[in-house]
């Protein structure tokens, strides 16, 4: 089964949090990962919004789960948290 990781952020410090973007979008593919969503419009219908969200498909929940346990994401993670407020799920799909 395939998985979804869906990131629902706002960047508080657009410069740092560029440093977490360069790893991440390095680091996610090289474990299978391919972004299908990367900022673009939102409509919020329900609940609270993040003004910056990103999906990314994988081909397994594991697959995802070791993009995020890679010692480089670890690395970019202390950029990300502290540039950022956000949260991450990886949401295993029916494909």
């Amino acid at each position: 089964m395939g998985a979804l990781w869906i990131a629902r952020v706002d960047v508080t410090d657009a410069d740092i949090y560029g440093r977490y973007i360069e790893v991440a979008s390095k680091v996610i593919p090289d474990h299978g990962g391919v972004f299908i969503a990367r900022g673009g419009r939102v409509e919020q219908l329900e609940g609270q919004g993040r003004a910056r969200n990103v999906v990314a498909r994988f081909a397994s929940v594991d697959a995802a789960m070791a993009a995020y346990h890679d010692p480089r994401y670890q690395k970019a993670l202390e950029w990300a948290q502290a540039a950022s407020e956000r949260e991450i799920v990886v949401v295993e799909t029916d494909d």
